[in-house]
């Protein structure tokens, strides 16, 4: 029985990640600080089904307390999935300092644990906005004109980094996975197509920052989930970087479009400026992550919307 250590577990694609795990008969120990970038209610709610699981244990700690996650004493482990850290482009350029703590001192601090350790494996959470404005779509993982244009961004070509240099130094093998817009149930409050849904379910406003031209790689967690869990079986090379998206663009508008239809409603939309560190567009190639890990997203984004819409309005109304 494998044991795989999540960083971030209770958050919305770690406790999706967990689920699957423990659905296979791993063993997984969770880790999560329940930072108060949104409300600690919703990430209770994500692991109030696993916390009674024999095969799942939970620590309430902080990846920043270097001290704290040695004294764990998590030995045995087969691999670490690191999702922790804090998410968000446009409050990165209000508060830079805080996502390099977090991000880059928190990955350092997980590397140092599993070189400590011995742990084989590394599975870290990247993301698509390291490619900022780069005009050669869909993405390659080969590219190296990345044009990052918010300290989030910057973050996460730094975990990159400190992950090829642990896999060079320590012999750890170190997958980064670059997630393209993830959507689904447990979806952070903040992004937009839970703000989006929610909004128009009431009859509010949404706010479009530019004209809607912009478009997204909207990726479903499932499939996700899918390339995640085939990147800590991944047993070849000892350093890679790979894109999970789902090779389609939509622009905002098909999706407010889209999310009207899920839910039944029309919206009120509120036109903004375009704001500072939103990229165009953002479209993964997927070729890599076909090949290395047979990732094959299938969910449709109307399909996904739906299971969406409906997992929202199961959930207690505030």
């Amino acid at each position: 029985m494998r044991t795989t250590l999540v960083t971030g577990s209770a958050g919305f694609i770690g406790s999706h990640l967990v689920d699957a795990l423990l659905a296979r008969g791993d063993k997984v120990v969770g880790v999560d600080n329940f930072d108060n970038y949104y409300s600690r209610s919703h990430k209770e709610a994500n692991i109030s089904g696993q916390l009674g699981h024999p095969n799942f244990t939970f620590h309430e700690a902080d990846i920043c307390d270097q001290s704290l996650i040695m004294s764990l004493g998590l030995s045995g482990l087969d691999s670490i999935v690191h999702f922790a850290g804090r998410g968000g482009v446009r409050p990165s350029i209000a508060d830079p300092e805080s996502y390099a703590k977090l991000n880059v001192g928190g990955t350092r601090n997980m590397l140092d644990m599993a070189a400590e350790y011995g742990v084989p494996q590394f599975v870290f959470a990247s993301s698509s906005s390291v490619y900022g404005i780069n005009p050669n779509v869909p993405w390659c993982e080969d590219d190296d004109d990345l044009c990052p244009i918010s300290p989030y961004a910057e973050t996460k070509i730094a975990g990159e980094r400190l992950g090829h240099q642990y896999s060079r130094t320590h012999g750890i093998r170190f997958l980064a996975l670059r997630f393209f817009t993830v959507y689904g149930p447990r979806q952070r409050p903040d992004l937009a197509i839970r703000k989006f849904a929610e909004k128009i379910q009431r009859g509010d406003e949404i706010q479009v920052y530019g004209d809607g031209s912009s478009r997204r790689d909207y990726t479903w967690i499932g499939d996700i989930v899918k390339g995640v869990m085939a990147g800590v079986d991944y047993r070849d090379s000892l350093f890679e970087v790979i894109n999970l998206g789902n090779n389609q663009t939509v622009s905002l508008h098909e999706l407010i479009e889209a999310i009207e239809i899920a839910v039944g409603r029309k919206a009120n939309i509120e036109r903004m400026a375009h704001q500072p560190g939103d990229v165009p567009q953002t479209w993964a190639r997927n070729d890599k992550a076909q090949n290395l890990l047979g990732f094959a997203p299938n969910t449709p984004l109307n399909t996904g919307l739906e299971e969406f819409v409906s997992w929202l309005n199961s959930q207690p109304k505030p």
